[in-house]
C-alpha cells in the first residue's frame, strides 16, 4: 500500500489492470494509474472535498494551462459557483521537498488564474497561502479555509 499521509484517513476504490495498481479519481470519474503524487492528490482531493467542503462539481483535476508558448497542468483547482478560480493546488510526491522552486512554479500559474487561494503539498507537508493582489504578496495561513461558496 501507499505511504501514509499527513491526512485523515479515507476509502478509496483501487483496481490491478496489467500489473499496475489504479485509483478511483471522484472529480475525473474515471481510474488513474496510482503514483506517490497520485496518491497526493487523491488524498487532498479526498481532504478538500470530505473535511474542507469544497465540492467535487467545481473541482477540476489535471487542468491545461497554456502560459506563453508552454502547456502547463494544475493538479487541482476549485472553482467558485460563477466559475472563477479560488484554490489551485500543486501536489508532489511524498519524497519531493516543497522548496521556493514549487512556490514559483504555482505563482506563475496563478498569474494566469488569479485565485484567492494557493495550497502546496506533498501529503506530508501543506502550506497554504492567500494572494494580496494589491501588495502582489502571499500570506501564509496556518490552515485551509473551509469552501464557503
Amino acid at each position: 500500500m501507499m505511504q501514509k499521509l499527513n491526512y485523515p484517513s479515507f476509502t478509496f476504490k483501487l483496481k490491478t489492470n496489467e500489473n499496475k495498481t489504479l485509483i478511483f479519481d471522484i472529480v475525473r470519474k474515471k481510474y488513474v494509474t496510482l503514483t506517490p503524487e497520485e496518491w497526493v492528490r487523491q488524498n487532498t482531493i479526498h481532504y478538500l472535498f470530505k473535511e474542507k467542503n469544497y465540492p467535487i462539481s467545481l473541482m477540476a483535476v489535471e487542468k491545461q494551462l497554456k502560459i506563453r508558448t508552454l502547456r502547463k497542468r494544475i493538479d487541482i483547482v476549485s472553482y467558485t459557483n460563477d466559475g472563477i478560480p479560488f484554490l489551485i493546488v500543486e501536489c508532489k510526491a511524498p519524497s519531493v521537498q516543497i522548496s521556493q522552486d514549487t512556490f514559483d512554479q504555482i505563482a506563475r500559474y496563478n498569474l494566469k488564474l488569479e485565485a484567492q487561494i494557493l495550497m502546496v503539498t506533498n501529503g506530508i507537508s501543506h502550506y497554504y497561502c492567500v494572494m494580496n493582489h494589491k501588495k502582489q504578496a502571499y500570506e501564509f495561513l496556518s490552515e485551509l479555509p473551509d469552501a464557503q461558496f
